[in-house]
């Protein structure tokens, strides 16, 4: 590796001349990318990316970068990047396109847009979003102002189970969003002195190194193990971090509420919980006493596989940490009754005390910036539009009381199929490839959005999404080649454009801006994106930050001022008493929100909807507990499968099977098998994974091939091997988060052509 200018560092500039090469410290963030924001040194010459390092100077990252990041190149500079808007030639299907200028893409976007609106309202468009990165903000606002539509979200999502059930369990039971604390809410991080390295780390349903969820960057867990951290982890599957772990809990996919329960159980009964932070700060133990009391570990067993042993241990454990850290993943959403899982899961937290104190579970109440820039942009809105939104008619009555910023994917597919309860005529699509990626029930997906009037693409490369269904695609600019920001929480970070994007490539906002100043100018008064953005800047509601985007483009990074145990100083409450954002103002272990729109008040364990237990006849035929959706180094989501670095690495969709699952099946390590249920069939490479536990099975997402066909009926081949086939639309859980996507039932059989 080259050697460092200090000098360089020590003043902390934010761009240089080495050489032939000028260098721009900033952030990735999306366009191709994940959640997280990592600190990179882009090196540019000649008007091109040449090369990317990460940012040794980074609290973030310290330096370091996944190999997608690395691989950026690729990603830029791929022939088959899209660089101009295209209009559809032939019939939806047949990959025929006609180039088109951005004037006359508007002119389309707006005649179809005003028909529609014209004839249906604007409730008859919706928006579709990729996953949650700095590109998010643009779509929903787009749809809420310049279409004037209340269905805008994460569009084909079941349940919107990525995150949404978990938010709305922290919102409910702890009154905002927390996160484990590996000293990202300090500028010095571990030479904070307030700092405290965790004693433990619970890690539940999540592969940190490989996920870097939310607000989260997988490597701080290692960064915490060196210092003395030791490891708890919830899988059903031996990963590299569950292997350096004290404690594994292998469960069956879907029981993290019995787990969760269990172990509850065992803390109350024995006293391990912090009595004197229960007392003072937590409502409704005898509750949770009572409805958890079932959960012996012998039964817990029973549910999950998780040995009785294991359970009291953990609940031993975790009920003297101090301090302790839980750092959850998807699993958590992506099981019908996911809410309540999440809620046992909090309730640990609660016993042991370990909320927003140094090295536990901290509290944000800053640095929701794409919130406050939607939420500022929501003002011009018709507020009786919002009330039309889908899923908000009373039927979930918690996506009814403003906890719901989307509309629900079931619905939106309901107002689709069947104009109930009003039609929906055009989608946008920006930054998402649904049909290869989120959609459960893919087919059924591709059907829907193949009857309406109009779809609209915006995207990096064609995706077997565009090509199935678009009717015009739109180039979107990537991360390097355009300017923004981003908190997610802290620290706020410049987005720093070096080097004009590809052809006639537009980054998000300005995409938002020229539609929406052509469809509704009165809604969109800024004369280009550098203005819109200042506007933006000066009414930051969550940030004190006091300066331009040109300020942050220099200091590159801005840590807010961040105070621990903020529910004693009534940092948390709007009125300003101490305590929790709840209705009785503390943790809520049972919700007096739940019980008031007639839902569980306590946690609850309940099977799967489709299960060995649930659903005994239909296992017979279907063995499996299928298991989806796990992260891999090379890809995001559906992204990168077009990079031949990557696909080097990963060429094939893999799914895993125990040893002794795999020799029953007379099957062999890299036997091609199809995986099928109900729903549908699909065949994947496979892998025997010793750590897997017994009848699971683990199936890659997000596959498509950009090698094969594009035309139909291929689309990249996206429907041979795309997870998404096996998964099942509207098995929702009560609140109307959740979805099955973790725990569905299948068969394995080889393919023998």
């Amino acid at each position: 590796m080259r050697e460092i200018n200090q000098e360089v560092y020590k003043d902390k500039l934010w761009q240089w001349q080495e050489g032939e090469y000028t260098v721009t410290r900033t952030s990735q963030w999306s366009g191709p990318g994940c959640h997280q924001g990592c600190g990179v040194l882009f090196y540019t010459k000649d008007g091109k990316v040449e090369k990317i390092e990460g940012d040794p100077n980074c609290p973030v990252n310290n330096g370091r970068l996944c190999m997608r990041c690395l691989d950026m190149l690729e990603a830029i500079y791929h022939e088959d990047r899209l660089t101009y808007p295209m209009k559809r030639a032939g019939e939806r299907g047949e990959n025929k396109w006609e180039r088109i200028s951005w004037d006359e893409a508007l002119d389309i976007i707006d005649e179809q847009a005003k028909r529609i609106m014209g004839e249906y309202g604007g409730k008859a468009i919706a928006a579709f979003q990729g996953t949650g990165r700095n590109a998010t903000w643009p779509v929903s606002s787009l749809g809420n102002l310049a279409f004037d539509t209340p269905n805008t979200g994460q569009g084909t999502l079941s349940g919107d189970c990525c995150y949404g059930p978990r938010l709305m369990a922290m919102n409910v039971v702890m009154g905002t969003a927390w996160i484990a604390d590996m000293g990202q809410a300090l500028e010095a991080r571990f030479d904070d002195p307030r700092y405290r390295i965790p004693e433990y780390v619970l890690i539940w349903g999540c592969n940190p190194l490989v996920s870097n969820s939310d607000g989260f960057y997988g490597h701080w867990i290692i960064d915490v193990m060196k210092r003395g951290s030791k490891l708890i982890v919830v899988d059903p599957r031996i990963t590299w971090i569950a292997a350096k772990a004290e404690l594994v809990l292998r469960l069956r996919p879907g029981t993290d509420g019995a787990v969760a329960l269990g172990i509850v159980s065992q803390m109350i009964e024995n006293k391990w919980y912090d009595e004197e932070f229960t007392d003072e700060w937590v409502y409704g133990l005898e509750g949770l006493r009572e409805a958890a009391a079932e959960y012996t570990p012998e039964r817990v067993e029973e549910i999950s596989c998780v040995p009785a042993w294991k359970i009291v241990k953990a609940a031993e454990i975790l009920g003297h940490a101090k301090p302790l850290a839980v750092q959850w993943g998807l699993p958590l959403d992506q099981q019908t009754h996911g809410v309540s899982a999440s809620h046992a899961i909090q309730a640990i937290i609660a016993l042991t005390g370990n909320v927003d104190i140094p090295g536990s579970n901290i509290f944000f109440v800053d640095g929701f910036i794409q919130n406050d820039i939607r939420m500022s942009l929501l003002e011009r809105m018709d507020p009786e539009s919002q009330k039309a939104k889908l899923g908000c008619d009373g039927e979930y009555p918690l996506r009814s009381m403003g906890y719901a910023p989307f509309a629900m994917p079931e619905k939106v597919l309901q107002a689709i199929e069947e104009g109930d309860p009003y039609p929906i005529k055009m989608v946008w699509i920006q930054s998402s490839n649904p049909l290869s990626n989120c959609a459960a029930d893919s087919k059924r997906w591709l059907k829907a959005l193949n009857s309406l009037d109009f779809v609209v693409v915006a995207d990096l490369y064609m995706t077997p999404t565009a090509v199935a269904c678009a009717d015009l695609v739109l180039p979107v600019a990537m991360s390097p080649e355009r300017d923004s920001m981003r908190a997610w929480w802290t620290p706020f970070r410049a987005i720093t454009k070096v080097v004009e994007p590809l052809g006639e490539a537009k980054c998000d906002e300005t995409i938002m801006l020229e539609v929406g100043r052509k469809v509704a100018p009165e809604k969109f008064p800024w004369a280009n994106t550098e203005e819109m953005r200042a506007a933006f800047m000066e009414n930051l509601s969550s940030v004190d930050y006091e300066g331009s985007f040109e300020d942050l483009k220099h200091d590159v990074w801005y840590y807010f001022p961040f105070e621990y145990e903020k529910y004693k100083t009534g940092k948390l409450r709007s009125d300003g008493k101490p305590g929790f954002n709840t209705p009785t103002g503390k943790i809520e272990l049972m919700s007096t929100i739940f019980q008031a729109v007639g839902l569980d008040a306590a946690p609850y364990y309940k099977e799967p909807n489709e299960s060995p237990v649930s659903t005994p006849e239909l296992a017979e035929k279907y063995p499996f507990v299928l298991t989806t959706g796990q992260r891999s180094y090379e890809f995001f989501h559906s992204e990168h499968r077009n990079l031949p670095t990557m696909r080097e690495y990963h060429p094939w969709p893999l799914c895993e099977m125990n040893p002794e699952d795999a020799a029953s099946l007379g099957l062999e390590e890299g036997d091609w098998v199809y995986l099928e249920n109900e729903t549908g069939k699909i065949k994947q490479k496979l892998h025997i994974h010793p750590g897997m536990l017994k009848g699971v099975v683990n199936a890659e997402h997000g596959w498509w091939f950009p090698e094969r066909e594009a035309a139909a009926p291929s689309f990249f081949g996206t429907f041979d091997s795309q997870a998404g086939c096996l998964l099942r639309m509207g098995d929702v859980g009560p609140t109307g988060w959740g979805s099955s996507y973790k725990c569905r039932l299948c068969n394995v059989s080889k393919v023998e052509d």
